[in-house]
């Protein structure tokens, strides 16, 4: 895909997440209810993956995935800059960079959607039992495949990222320019995703592990398993 075509899909998830997040505004409690559910699905993912956050080689890595890619802080204003600035960054950026942004959104707006969808039905005061209900009820394996698909594509993005040679200068170079631009934030997130990875032995297998520990906990709650957060020994860090 070329770069004018991202720029279009970039803006066009854009536009969905801003709407997923504008009318959770209107609904009396949901921006209450989608805190307290962003809140608790962080510190799942940090208890799932402990061991990845705990690991010198894939720390930084696991720390970028779990709060830049999925964090319970507000990206709303990241967004608007975001928005406001997409023909510089058609301009500024390589199309494997801005590949790498607009897998970011594309995941960010079904996330959004999905916690909306979740959030309605659990309110801010819920058990593990009443999430994990609402998991299989407010939303579909189908929606939980795609967004492990989405990670899956996002991770490799990155991992394709690490590849380009002197894309680290590339980035050091652009900091000061895209401080002025109002590209701060974008080039913080590019450069800790291209960092961190960067500095892993094995990135893809990093990912992969991210996204088979996601994919059983998936199967364990629509198939009804009891504690379905435990995970067989099998689904361990990056060998």
């Amino acid at each position: 895909m070329n770069k004018e075509l991202l720029a279009r899909k970039l803006e066009a998830q854009l536009k969905l997440v801003a709407s997923e997040r504008q009318l959770a505004r209107y609904e009396p409690g949901m921006l209450a209810a989608r805190s307290a559910l962003k809140r608790y699905q962080s510190a799942r993912l940090r208890r799932t993956h402990g061991d990845l956050l705990a690991n010198p080689d894939t720390a930084g890595a696991a720390r970028f995935f779990l709060e830049e890619l999925y964090g319970a802080h507000d990206l709303s204003q990241r967004d608007v800059d975001l928005g406001r600035i997409i023909p510089t960054l058609q301009k500024m950026l390589s199309t494997e960079s801005l590949h790498t942004i607009t897998e970011a959104i594309v995941l960010d707006a079904l996330s959004e959607r999905l916690d909306s969808a979740m959030a309605r039905v659990l309110g801010v005061d819920f058990t593990e039992g009443m999430y994990i209900a609402a998991y299989r009820t407010a939303t579909t394996r189908e929606e939980r495949s795609e967004q492990l698909a989405l990670v899956q594509s996002l991770g490799d993005s990155l991992c394709e990222l690490v590849k380009i040679p002197l894309l680290s200068m590339t980035l050091t170079i652009m900091k000061a320019p895209a401080r002025v631009a109002g590209l701060g934030q974008l080039h913080q997130f590019l450069n800790e995703g291209f960092t961190t990875f960067k500095r892993m032995r094995k990135p893809a297998r990093f990912v992969e592990t991210i996204v088979d520990r996601e994919r059983a906990v998936m199967d364990n709650i629509f198939a009804g398993r009891q504690e379905p957060f435990e995970l067989a020994a099998d689904y361990g860090g990056p060998g």
